[in-house]
This record gives structure tokens, sequence and C-alpha cells, in this order.
């Protein structure tokens, strides 16, 4: 099956090239590093080749434009209406705040930060996968923003969290138009995912220039444990 777009189907279409050199599998099947991140998907969408691959500690996420099934050997976990949103323009902001590189030394610190936020998938690597910006306070990591998924001409802004310690300050925001520009200026389309009960964050996107383009669904499959 060939998607109309490539943002119709994007794990397939990131696996196949932003992240080809961290695919693992088959042409029929094909999964991110888990090291990087828990996703996967099949040439055509459907759930049995998926089946022949070795899921990380995570299973494996799923994102398609329907429900997927799961193969023989896996359970669905949990699945999860979302919203694709797209943005071709950022608005205008004031924050009074000033955004940080990160960088490896502060990987640890992201992962913690992810795991307390859940923001969604977020690996031990999964900040290298692109630059992302944060805020400290007083040396520590508050919040931070960055870019996931990579297709030809499109980028994923991703990973966006903040402490709840340090909420309503307008970090998401600030941090997203930061990562978001660094898209445009390349020439390339911002996109994001949200799910699709999330209207506190969808409007937030809005008011950042981001528009709805599908709707889409997070599959998450795990291998049933035998019982001895």
């Amino acid at each position: 099956m060939t998607p109309s777009h490539p943002l119709d189907r994007p794990v397939w279409s990131a696996l196949n090239s932003g992240w080809a050199h961290l695919a693992r599998g088959h042409d029929r099947a094909l999964r991110l590093d888990p090291a990087f991140g828990p996703f996967a998907a099949s040439f055509d969408g459907s759930p049995e080749p998926l089946a022949g691959l070795t899921p990380g500690p995570d299973g494996f996420w799923v994102v398609e434009s329907g429900a997927v099934s799961a193969p023989e050997g896996f359970e669905v976990v949990k699945r999860a209406p979302l919203h694709q949103m797209v943005a071709s323009h950022i608005t205008a902001g004031g924050e009074d705040f000033q955004a940080i590189e990160l960088n490896h030394t502060d990987g640890a610190e992201m992962l913690a930060l992810a795991r307390l936020t859940e923001p969604g998938p977020f690996a031990e690597r999964t900040h290298e996968l692109a630059q992302f910006v944060g805020i400290k306070h007083n040396g520590r990591l508050v919040a931070m923003a960055g870019e996931r998924m990579k297709i030809d001409g499109f980028s994923e802004v991703s990973g966006v969290c903040t402490h709840p310690d340090f909420r309503g300050r307008g970090y998401a925001a600030g941090l997203m138009r930061t990562v978001a520009r660094r898209i445009l200026a390349r020439g390339e389309t911002a996109f994001l995912h949200t799910y699709a009960d999330n209207q506190v964050a969808i409007d937030l996107y809005k008011s950042l220039g981001f528009t709805y383009r599908a709707s889409l669904v997070a599959t998450v499959l795990r291998p049933v444990i035998s019982l001895p």
C-alpha cells in the first residue's frame, strides 16, 4: 500500500527516510532501534509482519490511520486516538526566558523528566535523535522540547514536557516555538501528534500556529507472557 502523503503513515515513512540508519527488520516490517524508541510499522499497515520483529522493553508503538490488531504472540495493551497537526508558520511569542541547548550530558535528566511527565515514548537515547532545548532552574532541568520523527521534508516536534512544579510559566509554548522555527528555517514542515482527548494541548498547539491534519491511532503491542 502506497500512502498518498508521507504523514499518512508517519512511522513507516520515518523508518524509510530520516530513521533509516536506525531501522531494524526487513522489507515487510521495520522497527526503530529500541534504545531510541519503541516505534514499528509494517509495509502495508497489517499486523502480521510485526510478529517477525523482536520488541524492546516497551513493546511496539504502531501509529496508523486505524486501530491495529495484535499479531500472533502479542497483545494490545493500549489504543489511543491521536490528532496529527502541522505548521507552516509559527506565531510570535513574548517569552521572557532563555532556552538552552541540551546535549549528551543532560541525557539522564531528560529521561527522568520524560518518565515523570510522560509526554510519550522516550527511551534511553531518544534525546540523540535530534537537537533538544530546555530550561534549567538552579542547574536543574525543568522543561524541554525537541524533535523525533524525521521524514524527508518534515520533522516532528516531540518530547515536550515541564516538571509539575514549573507549569503555568509558558515554558512549553516557548520551547515549542524554538524547535518549530528551526524546522521551518530548514525549509521543512513541522508536525506533531497529540492525544485526541487532550483539548488543553490541542488549544496550545493551535495558538502556536499548528492546524489539524489527520486522525490517527496509536496502538501499543507487547509480547504475550506465557506462564510456566
